[in-house]
């Protein structure tokens, strides 16, 4: 037999339909460069040019520091309540059948696709003085319209769909042999919720909430319509920093976009590196 009948195959080289990996990374920098730190560098560099004087001045007035107690509570309470609704709507369309279930998981897309400011004259009419709503809550004391409560419910409104979403296709691959383990082996349901249902979604509930913090944090569309803007009051941060523009104070806009995006960005990470520890605990605990 001949040493090249025993010898090994030669392996062909693996397949690939996209680009080499260099040409890839080199691509996906280029785009990333182009689209999101080219804009955002250009804040910091804005700022740069202040003294730290200015810069603080313009960052700490009292207005500022108002508005930015407004719009990271309001984008708190906003994503927090839809991290336990939007879970709720997400288990009721993963796990039930009933009618018009399909039109339901329609209408929690209906934020992405509805202009922002359109979101916002929709429940300025509903909630203000004389809407459907707002006239059976203002007699009751509960005024939504052009208060900081209107505001906390625009960026509920928006920010539904990212935790619907997010948790949705998690609780969809679920391994529901694991419940029913469970519940032959005793477990009560909030035993079962706690214990098995729980460290599943965790992760995708972080995302969610930290997909819908981040949009409500920027938003403005649907919030200066039922806000009223009121200085000291129903003033969010992003009205404030277009004002600014619109009276030619260029630094100062930037300045407080500067900490927007700073503040912004280090939640974020907070929140991702939370969930990395929430993965690496639950393949642990499956161990």
């Amino acid at each position: 037999m001949t040493s090249a009948a025993i010898s090994p195959p030669v392996r062909a080289s693996a397949f690939r339909v996209m680009p080499g990996f260099n040409l890839s990374l080199g691509f996906t920098v280029f785009y990333l460069s182009l689209i999101v730190l080219l804009p955002l560098s250009a804040v910091f560099l804005k700022t740069f040019g202040m003294t730290w004087e200015a810069f603080w001045n313009a960052v700490s007035s009292e207005r500022v520091m108002a508005s930015y107690r407004l719009t990271f509570g309001a984008a708190l309470i906003g994503a927090l309540l839809n991290v336990l609704f939007g879970g709720i709507v997400a288990w009721v369309l993963v796990r039930y059948e009933f009618p018009g279930k399909k039109i339901i998981d329609a209408l929690v897309d209906l934020p992405f696709a509805l202009p922002t400011a359109v979101a916002g004259i929709a429940l300025t009419a509903l909630y203000s003085s004389n809407g459907w709503l707002g006239r059976y809550l203002e007699p009751l004391g509960i005024k939504v319209a052009f208060t900081p409560l209107g505001i906390i419910v625009a960026l509920t409104f928006i920010g539904l769909p990212f935790v619907v979403r997010t948790v949705q296709p998690v609780l969809q691959d679920a391994e529901r042999e694991l419940e029913e383990a469970a519940a032959s082996l005793g477990a009560s349901r909030w035993q079962t919720f706690i214990r098995i249902i729980m460290p599943t979604i965790l992760p995708a509930l972080l995302t969610g909430f930290a997909l819908a913090f981040a949009r409500a944090t920027g938003e403005y569309g649907s919030v200066i319509f039922i806000a009223g803007n009121m200085p000291m009051v129903s003033e969010i941060t992003p009205l404030l920093i277009i004002s600014k523009l619109e009276q030619y104070d260029y630094a100062g806009a930037t300045a407080i976009a500067a900490v927007m995006l700073s503040a912004s960005f280090v939640l974020l990470l907070t929140i991702n590196l939370l969930q990395a520890w929430t993965r690496k605990r639950g393949q642990t605990e499956r161990i």
